[in-house]
């Protein structure tokens, strides 16, 4: 498979570019939420838009009233919001909860789909339940209750889980902690009652919470997927994640890269443009090969996932391990190519790192994924 977009990515490409650029744009969204310490850190009027534009529902079936698409067409989506830095719970809702809602039965998704496709609903996830992402552990218990199930445990750093109108939430049925299986997966409603939030505000401004689950009662319907058997659903859902937030990451890096070069090309230093001082350039040409190798990375993974090979979650942790490596040199070489000005609140190339920063933890950091590629291959 090529690692370029055919002609109708394309068209969305330069679709979503022009609508991101104009709606999506630092000082109309994410300066102006994070200004106002908005409780949900994101605007729902673009949340609404970007569902007119049919975007919440790139990844639903058509069956189900989507556009049908897959991961390359979403990480078309993402790399934009990340490039204009909006703040935005696409990845939560769009990608990663309607990945998992691709496994409920018919009435879980007649009930949550088409609010996620109009735009009047947002979705969260609840998977890690510490200060780093490790799925590979699951305390959160959920016992028989009548004909449905009770939820006890907390869930860390959900990313806008106080703003969601449902979660999905990985629970263990049986088993200890680390078991491979014994996962199931549920959709938790806003109102269920029993749910718990503390809201944190992220290095990036968006909005996380910590969430408790205090004997939470929900019925069979709240099942997504198979009881005990949800660990290959969790695992198709944090691998759309995962690949999600590269794009993303992508979108930064690129974002971060072009503000630098322009940089370049106006400050003077000594009577010169500092884009004519070698060094500078050498630096510059280094920066864009990583950021385009990482980005073909993260296109080959995101055709793997479409494309439902077996290779496809390996590469979703080559993605995200190479994007973290290029995103956060992109965001570094930008802060000091741009000098002094680079350490103020005014020039947005700091909201760039902030955002990097953020995103290199969720779902996983550099570290977690090259060691997940180590052990995927035998080393």
């Amino acid at each position: 498979m090529p690692l370029y977009h055919n002609e109708d990515q394309a068209m969305l490409a330069e679709t979503a570019q022009q609508f991101m650029g104009e709606e999506g744009a630092i000082g109309k969204q994410l300066r102006h939420w994070r200004d106002r310490e908005c409780k949900d850190g994101f605007g729902h009027d673009l949340w609404k838009q970007m569902a007119e534009m049919g975007f919440t529902g790139v990844l639903v079936p058509e069956a189900d009233g989507g556009l049908g698409m897959g991961h390359v067409e979403a990480g078309i989506v993402l790399e934009e919001i990340g490039r204009n830095l909006t703040p935005s719970p696409f990845l939560t809702s769009s990608v990663m909860a309607a990945t998992a809602l691709s496994a409920a039965g018919d009435e879980a998704r007649g009930r949550w789909l088409p609010g996620l496709i109009s735009g009047d609903s947002v979705f969260a996830v609840a998977i890690d339940e510490g200060p780093k992402h490790r799925p590979e552990r699951i305390a959160t218990k959920a016992e028989r209750s009548g004909n449905g199930f009770k939820l006890s445990g907390k869930k860390d750093f959900v990313l806008y889980g106080a703003s969601a109108d449902m979660i999905v939430v990985a629970a263990r049925t049986s088993g200890s902690d680390t078991d491979e299986q014994g996962i199931t997966l549920f959709a938790v409603p806003r109102d269920a009652a029993g749910v718990g939030h503390n809201s944190v505000r992220l290095v990036d401004s968006s909005m996380a919470s910590h969430l408790t689950l205090d004997q939470v009662e929900l019925d069979g319907d709240a099942v997504i997927g198979e009881v005990d058997g949800g660990r290959e659903v969790l695992g198709r859902m944090l691998d759309a994640g995962r690949v999600g937030a590269a794009a993303e990451g992508v979108g930064v890096a690129r974002g971060a890269m072009d503000m630098t070069i322009d940089y370049l090309k106006q400050r003077k230093q000594f009577g010169k443009l500092i884009g004519e001082f070698q060094v500078l350039q050498h630096r510059a040409a280094h920066l864009y090969s990583e950021v385009e190798i990482a980005r073909a990375v993260v296109i080959k993974a995101q055709q793997l996932l479409d494309a439902g090979s077996e290779n496809a979650s390996l590469m979703a942790s080559v993605a995200k391990a190479k994007i973290g490596k290029a995103a956060g040199l992109a965001v570094k070489e930008g802060v000091q190519m741009h000098g002094g000005i680079g350490m103020t609140d005014e020039y947005d190339i700091g909201l760039y790192m902030k955002r990097d920063r953020a995103l290199a933890e969720f779902m996983g950091d550099v570290h977690y994924h090259a060691d997940r590629v180590a052990r995927m291959s035998g080393y």
